[in-house]
């Protein structure tokens, strides 16, 4: 999932629009880009087109962005949304554990309603105690499909510029590490500077460079750069293919560490490698030849 595009679920004349974009996944918001006095009219056009045009059918992950936990508007939007067409619900203003237990209890009632299996939860990281627990809530249930940062919140009400490159790359790592301790992905939080189509991308390749799967988008625009950013590229793809080969030798010659283009390799490298040639191979990527 490089570029997950939002899609205000008020603005339903968006939705045919937004499913012949080039974005891996289509997150219909039910929060924070729909006011108030229409979060009913959204989550039942949402639903809707959930069932008529799942996203899937279109190549497409399909997540819906509910309100929170604790919120007048949880309970409903997730009797609403939890059915056929939907893949993951993304959670906002997580802060522990405890929270994402809670919301699997109202989840899974949903669920075992409509007949069906666990929905992934993608867990937004977007609160300060929420990022200070955030391996608490990155293990707090197998159903745990990432974690997905959420700057605006994080960052202003307390007064963090949103372009201070030390704050965004120290969310990054934090966040990158909580979810590798629960065996999950972290994805970038959106830029809001949609005429920018540069630092859209050079924050994009700022989170692939701390381990980060991919990026929000809130404007078509930004999806190719996103895309591009988080594609593996051809050189990194061949080298991984030159570990990965020297280490089956390796393996087969009871050689624990060696060297692979000048560079000292052992099994972290040689983990990384085959996770490389692995999101490339679901990507329809190979390496190129020797």
């Amino acid at each position: 999932m490089r570029s997950k595009l939002f899609v205000p679920g008020s603005r339903p004349e968006l939705f045919a629009k937004a499913l012949t974009s080039a974005a891996d996944a289509l997150s219909y918001d039910l929060e924070d880009a729909v006011a108030e006095e229409r979060k009913a009219e959204a989550r039942a056009a949402v639903a809707k087109t959930l069932r008529a045009a799942p996203p899937s059918a279109a190549g497409k992950i399909a997540i819906v962005r509910v309100n929170a936990l604790g919120t007048a508007h949880f309970a409903e939007d997730i009797a609403a949304i939890v059915g056929p067409g939907l893949d993951v619900i993304n959670l906002p203003m997580v802060e522990s554990g405890e929270d994402i237990r809670a919301a699997v209890a109202v989840i899974a009632a949903a669920e075992q309603a409509a007949g069906l299996g666990p929905i992934a939860i993608l867990a937004n990281i977007e609160t300060p105690k929420g990022l200070r627990l955030a391996a608490e809530i990155a293990t707090a249930d197998p159903r745990l499909a990432g974690l997905q940062i959420g700057y605006g919140d994080l960052f202003e009400p307390f007064g963090i510029a949103r372009d201070e490159e030390s704050a965004l790359q120290s969310v990054r790592l934090q966040v990158r590490l909580a979810a590798a301790e629960g065996g999950i992905p972290a994805f970038d939080g959106a830029l809001a500077a949609i005429a920018s189509p540069e630092r859209c991308g050079a924050e994009a390749e700022a989170a692939r460079r701390l381990g980060l799967a991919g990026k929000s988008c809130i404007h078509p625009s930004q999806i190719a750069v996103v895309n591009a950013a988080f594609q593996p590229q051809p050189k990194a793809l061949a080298h991984a293919a030159r570990v990965v080969a020297a280490a089956e030798d390796a393996e087969a010659r009871g050689i624990g560490a060696y060297t692979v283009d000048g560079q000292m390799v052992d099994a972290p490298f040689v983990a990384s490698a085959r996770a490389l040639l692995a999101l490339a191979a679901r990507m329809g990527l190979e390496p190129a030849k020797a």
